[in-house]
């Protein structure tokens, strides 16, 4: 494949997705953080230090949108959304990967999430992945549901009260899509 992938969101604007920079980590490390307090997604309870988020999120690949830097101003570079993947088993079972997605608060409901699911099975394909898991998709993220079962995902299983978030306990679900009828190119 060929980075970055570029693309024109519902608001208009003109983003990339690449792989992400070592400058940009830290940039991602507080996004993340930002939506583990939020406690409606991810099972962390307490912001990652620098080598917690290394060792979670960096662990393989790690991607990012940007603006695309291409609208003729010369402001910098923003990261609107990242996502990570990675085997989500060792050895016999590392053909199956696992991703985990976040977009900036403000910038929900723009298609960016959308563009990196679409990607990512692209992207999971190109690197020799036959399928993609999701192992704890809390009940409750109804649009992360809606956009997974869009893309092929299927649900193939639920965790009774897997998630103790702030004002209930939730069931998470199981979330599969094999990779076998995609086709890539370049």
């Amino acid at each position: 494949m060929i980075f970055p992938l570029i693309k024109v969101l519902k608001n208009g604007i003109l983003v990339e997705l690449d792989y992400m920079h070592p400058q940009e980590q830290e940039v991602v490390r507080a996004l993340l953080n930002v939506v583990i307090i939020e406690g409606k997604t991810y099972p962390q309870k307490q912001p990652l230090s620098q080598a917690e988020f290394s060792a979670y999120w960096l662990s393989k690949d790690a991607f990012v949108v940007r603006t695309s830097g291409q609208d003729g101003t010369h402001k910098p570079k923003e990261i609107l959304g990242a996502f990570y993947l990675k085997p989500n088993f060792p050895g016999r079972c590392c053909h199956i990967c696992n991703a985990g997605f976040i977009v900036q608060p403000a910038l929900r409901g723009q298609g960016i999430g959308r563009f990196m699911g679409e990607a990512m099975l692209l992207i999971a394909a190109n690197l020799g992945y036959e399928a993609v898991m999701f192992n704890l998709v809390f009940e409750t993220n109804i649009p992360s549901i809606t956009l997974w079962q869009s893309l092929g995902f299927e649900i193939i299983g639920r965790i009774e009260r897997a998630a103790k978030l702030e004002d209930e306990v939730v069931d998470a679900l199981i979330m599969y899509r094999t990779l076998d009828l995609l086709t890539v190119d370049g």
